[in-house]
């Protein structure tokens, strides 16, 4: 469908509805490396006018990548609810975001209205928002899930704790995660970026990780962040997983890059869930996100990257996952060039997530090669916390040594809990208070005479 728009004297023409979301969309440099960015302010207004005034029903209509292409195309359509999108059907783009808004739009009523509303229509809806707009719908929408312990509780922040190691040493990892302890963060889960892909390196890392959550008797979950296939193949050979982990994308090209695939993702998910070993929960798959990802593989089909990154997020709600995050400022300067871009990505990404029912996290970072800064995440870090954000990272001194690239640390999920009075998972909590670590308000105490005896448990 060809749609058209008079801004003054000029007349625009959009030619499909990939062209005109991606035209819609703000500035971000993966959109302009793509060639399909609006060419000036005035094109990028006209496209959002045309937008806004565009039915709902026109999404189930016209696909941005056609069905026969795309599984996640035909993810999309063949489970969209058609009895929850009924509430909202009567709508243009720009009439959801007004309701959004409303009163109307309770956090009941958004939790029921999740499944009506596909990955396009939440992009769509954001291309129209303001930073205050995405960062109010966000904090209606609540998702819980639950493993060992409860995520997504209303007035609650949880905190991956990311021990990575450039070397995978064992005794490094266990003094990352000691620190982390320490300071209150792990409720989301310890989860290690393995530096190696051999699987008996993989396998010891799975049992450290057991060991420590045993030992310590800590209400919370592991993960190792390999390929899935790997995962599986541990699972097979006994090994103690807790949560299955994939990077995912919003296409079917993308995802191949990765070496996956919807089947390869239920094969996952079936084997998760058969190890049981979630006390309060089954949600057991992790997944990672970011935009741009479809982009570098050339597998974006022309849809702009935001659009293919909440479409990501069609493939995580099919998993019923425990964690969904955005690695919003990971890729490079290439896909979000700066401070700006970051902050504005990271509030859709956390809005489109949520708005879908996904217990939506964001790793608040950047590399070192983009023009932005700790004061932009601190920025973000704040905003997203306004916003009711699930989980953020938990990284020794807010930079990554494996990784290479800047995130947040155990001491700015202390300065988000104490500025919005947030607390951890409640299990994870009482832990704290029973370890010693806190005291009964939650809040963490002085901890010279626990050191040396956890440092011994963990280390030695």
């Amino acid at each position: 469908m060809i749609y058209r728009q008079t801004v003054g004297a000029h007349s625009f023409v959009f030619d499909t509805l990939r062209d005109l979301l991606a035209k819609a969309t703000p500035p971000r440099s993966g959109d302009r490396l793509a060639g399909i960015a609006a060419a000036t302010a005035e094109q990028m207004i006209a496209a959002r006018m045309a937008l806004a005034d565009l039915p709902l029903t026109q999404f189930l209509q016209e696909t941005v990548i056609p069905y026969e292409d795309d599984e996640v195309t035909r993810l999309i359509v063949d489970s969209h609810d058609a009895v929850a999108f009924a509430a909202v059907s009567s709508l243009t783009v720009g009439g959801l975001r007004d309701w959004l808004l409303s009163d109307a739009a309770t956090p009941a009523v958004l939790q029921k209205l999740a499944t009506g509303i596909t990955p396009e229509m939440a992009a769509a809806v954001s291309k129209l928002m303001r930073n205050q707009d995405l960062i109010l719908v966000a904090k209606k929408c609540q998702v819980t899930t639950r493993f060992r312990n409860t995520i997504g509780l209303r007035g609650h922040m949880s905190a991956r704790l990311q021990p990575n190691h450039p070397f995978d040493d064992a005794r490094g990892i266990a003094a990352a995660i000691l620190d982390g302890l320490m300071l209150g963060s792990g409720d989301a889960c310890i989860g290690i970026n393995p530096a190696s892909d051999d699987p008996a390196v993989l396998g010891s890392l799975v049992w450290l990780l057991d060991d420590v959550i045993t030992r310590l008797q800590i209400p919370t979950q592991s993960c190792v962040l390999t390929h899935v296939t790997t995962t599986i193949d541990l699972i097979g050979q006994g090994f103690p997983v807790d949560l299955v982990f994939q990077s995912i994308a919003g296409t079917e090209a993308a995802n191949s890059s990765f070496g996956i695939d919807l089947a390869l993702l239920r094969e996952a998910h079936a084997a998760g869930l058969s190890l049981k070993r979630g006390n309060i929960g089954n949600n057991v798959m992790y997944f990672e996100t970011g935009q741009g990802s479809a982009l570098s593989a050339n597998a974006h089909h022309g849809v702009d990257q935001q659009t293919c990154e909440a479409r990501a997020y069609a493939v995580a709600r099919a998993f019923d996952p425990l964690l969904v995050n955005s690695v919003v400022g990971f890729i490079g300067p290439e896909y979000l060039y700066d401070g700006k871009e970051i902050i504005r990505a990271g509030l859709e990404d956390h809005f489109c997530g949520k708005l879908l029912g996904l217990p939506l996290g964001v790793d608040v970072c950047y590399t070192n090669h983009a023009e932005a800064d700790q004061d932009d995440m601190d920025n973000l870090l704040t905003l997203l916390a306004a916003a009711g954000v699930t989980f953020i990272m938990g990284v020794p001194g807010a930079d990554d040594i494996m990784l290479n690239y800047q995130s947040t640390s155990f001491h700015d999920a202390l300065y988000v809990r104490d500025l919005f009075n947030l607390k951890r998972a409640p299990e994870f909590d009482a832990w704290l208070v029973r370890s010693g670590l806190a005291g009964a308000d939650g809040r963490l105490t002085a901890q010279d005479g626990l050191l040396p005896e956890l440092a011994a448990r963990l280390i030695a």
